[in-house]
């Protein structure tokens, strides 16, 4: 039955890769390959969990709704992002950004918003600045293929900037809670890896942009709002917008509650605020800046795509493979530095989450204690080795939904930078520990 899972669960995955070549969207592929999988936990449940035939229906299902409990908190932190994002776009918040933004020079420019993604990552996380930065790529280029070029490198960027902070990703949140690692040891080892895993395949786009972006390329706010908004309503929604954003990872600090939560707060206090600021405008303009408006602009089925990747990957922790590749790797492969390069390359394949919940699970912190080398370079191999594949990770998905990004387009433009990057990475971290 395990072989039959991972059968499934490697024709889904290619069904999302041909999405533009089968003419079916990713989502419904996902879905789909979800559900199978858990339907076939259900069928060879005798030969999963042995001995335990009559309590196996109520384990699965228990297990089914321990992952949707943690999937729903992505998704709901998604929807909050995404809503928050969209709302500041249809105020126009991101002109006031985005007019100051002046570089012409398609490499001068790729590497500002590359930057620029890789600090805001570390303060908010990959995920919500993967969204805040696909909505500013919109409005700043409109040639395709130059959009989804820099599309790539702000995913690696944001990968990159997420592994070297505490609140960048969610397992380095994974393992700076547990205790494996703590906040100034994971700066102070990660930042130059990280740096190194960004600017190298930056370095080698920006050598192959050539030219400047043509004169109609740069949005013009004027020209796509479908109402004025006055100048200091824009501030404020831009302002509250990043600040319900920012507000996140301090919220998650001091109160312990999942991110969605905070983010929710965030949406919550927004949506009231335009309420009130519309209130007395014509009623044309308050329905096309209300929340139900901009609710319309969501991109809802990148949020079931997520819901049925995540599941699929569940499906395979639930099943018990994840745990047996981990223990195949410890016991065949004893070296931490191969097994954790090969955990960041398997992160592009399935969600880096389980595999770094396995790796908590096998190893205590009497074997490897807190900021042991094997925990950073779990966190950095974790964090960067999904953008080798542009579903590997939370910020790629994110910007494949917003920017219909197609897969096989990804593996031939982008993923051999991300390799080499993540692989540079890596051996500057060696570097730093060995030689300095």
């Amino acid at each position: 039955m395990f072989s039959i899972i991972a059968i499934v669960f490697i024709l889904g995955y290619v069904a999302i890769a041909l999405e533009h070549t089968l003419k079916i969207d990713k989502a419904a592929s996902a879905l789909f390959t979800a559900v199978i999988c858990w339907l076939l936990l259900v069928v060879g449940k005798t030969s999963i969990f042995p001995g335990l035939a009559v309590e196996a229906d109520h384990i699965i299902g228990e297990r089914l709704m321990e992952h949707l409990g943690d999937i729903s908190g992505i998704l709901f932190f998604l929807l909050g992002a995404m809503t928050i994002v969209e709302l500041v776009d249809a105020h126009d918040g991101f002109s006031i950004i985005t007019d100051k933004i002046t570089a012409q020079k398609k490499s001068t420019l790729l590497i500002i918003l590359a930057v620029i993604t890789f600090f805001m990552s570390a303060a908010l996380d990959n995920l919500t600045t993967a969204i805040v930065m696909a909505t500013l790529l919109r409005k700043l280029i409109h040639n395709k293929r130059d959009l989804l070029l820099f599309a790539g490198i702000i995913i690696i960027a944001a990968n990159a900037g997420g592994a070297w902070s505490p609140i960048g990703d969610v397992t380095t949140i994974m393992l700076w809670i547990g205790g494996q690692v703590s906040t100034t040891s994971i700066i102070g080892r990660l930042f130059l890896p990280s740096v190194v895993c960004l600017a190298v395949p930056l370095a080698i786009m920006a050598l192959r942009l050539k030219g400047n972006l043509k004169a109609n390329t740069v949005s013009n706010h004027q020209d796509n709002q479908e109402v004025d908004i006055p100048f200091r309503e824009r501030k404020i929604v831009l302002g509250m917008g990043l600040g319900a954003l920012l507000f996140v990872p301090v919220f998650k600090t001091v109160t312990h509650l999942p991110p969605f939560m905070g983010v929710l707060l965030g949406l919550s206090i927004l949506w009231a605020t335009t309420e009130i600021m519309h209130k007395r405008k014509e009623d044309e303009t308050k329905v096309a800046l209300s929340i139900s408006s901009v609710l319309k602009r969501v991109d809802t089925s990148s949020i079931l795509f997520f819901l049925g990747i995540l599941l699929a990957v569940a499906a395979l922790q639930t099943s018990g493979m994840l745990n047996s590749f981990a223990q195949f790797l410890d016991t065949n492969i004893a070296n931490v530095w191969i097994i954790n390069i090969l955990i960041g390359f398997l992160s592009s394949v399935v969600d880096n989450v389980p595999l770094v919940a396995g790796a908590i699970g096998m190893y205590d912190l009497s074997l490897y204690p807190q900021d042991d080398l094997f925990w950073e370079l779990l966190a950095f191999c974790a964090g960067t080795g999904g953008s080798s594949l542009i579903i590997g990770s939370a910020a790629g998905v994110a910007i494949m939904g917003i920017l219909r990004i197609d897969f096989m387009w990804y593996l031939k433009n982008i993923s051999l930078l991300a390799v080499i990057g993540y692989l540079s990475g890596v051996a500057a971290f060696w570097l730093m520990n060995y030689l300095v």
